[in-house]
């Protein structure tokens, strides 16, 4: 078992792989670095591929007080760092893809450029009156997720999550036990999430002079929330592409592996070839 000790806690990470290009691989809330199994693999072929579980996830140590999305963002810096891997493709998801858009804001020089899937980056979305039901109703649903969790109650709070906020109904029932057992252990990580004021905070600003290529992806199967947050993002990014996967929702990487790999291995591609070609 890999692990690396960076900024005071312990970070279980694999890295998988023999291609001279880097691709990071940023997992979500309540996950692990399992949740790329289905697509590492294929990545491998043609990547150096690093996955890792985030801090307060599976195998990684938690904070020893109240956890920041900034300690998410440092962390990923230093593994990057310590691992020699910058520059790097970063591909997030979730919020996972939350935490690289704000490393980008802070190192642009640890990236080769983005992609990220439905970061729920809600703050974004506050100044918009016509999104105010949508998003009250969001809140309030991850609301009763953290009142779940505080109850003690894990099993039925990660169930309310994956149902009410991410994936919907029907789906907790579809995911594999094992899987359904890393999202209960990780509850507390998400409740340690939730309690960060600057959890779903961004600013546009930050990432307006990020001169790197960025995919920015969807689901059309995916909760209507997500999309108006990637047309916020893509009013700001200087060099962005959005792409939506049909069939899938929040996790097309698990849902539509091939195509997921797909998209990654042709956007890489085409960069590339640009930066071969004096372009970037």
């Amino acid at each position: 078992m890999a692990t690396a000790k960076v900024n005071g806690v312990r970070l279980f990470y694999e890295l998988n792989g023999t291609g001279e290009v880097p691709l990071v691989l940023v997992h979500g809330s309540w996950d692990s670095h399992n949740d790329w199994d289905r697509v590492v693999p294929r990545l491998a072929n043609s990547f150096r591929v690093l996955t890792y579980d985030r801090r307060g996830h599976s195998k990684s140590e938690r904070s020893t007080g109240q956890g920041s999305v900034r300690e998410d963002v440092a962390d990923l810096a230093a593994l990057i760092e310590h691992l020699g891997l910058g520059p790097a493709w970063v591909v997030g998801n979730s919020f996972g893809a939350s935490i690289t858009l704000r490393l980008a804001s802070l190192h642009p020089k640890l990236f080769r450029g983005i992609i990220g899937h439905e970061p729920p980056l809600l703050s974004l979305l506050r100044d918009d009156p016509a999104l105010a039901p949508l998003l009250k109703e969001v809140e309030q649903r991850i609301s009763a997720v953290v009142e779940r969790i505080v109850s003690g109650d894990h099993a039925v709070a990660a169930e309310q999550f994956v149902e009410t906020v991410a994936l919907g109904p029907g789906m907790w029932a579809q995911m594999p036990l094992e899987l359904r057992q890393t999202f209960i252990e990780n509850a507390p990580t998400f409740l340690d999430e939730a309690s960060d004021p600057e959890q779903l905070a961004f600013d546009l600003e930050w990432i307006r002079n990020f001169s790197q290529p960025v995919l920015l992806t969807l689901g059309d199967q995916s909760p209507p929330i997500f999309a108006p947050v990637v047309a916020k993002l893509t009013e700001a990014l200087p060099r962005v592409e959005v792409l939506t996967f049909p069939g899938a929702g929040h996790n097309p990487h698990v849902t539509a592996p091939a195509a997921y790999v797909e998209t990654i291995t042709a956007f890489t591609r085409k960069h590339r070839r640009d930066r071969a070609g004096g372009e970037t």
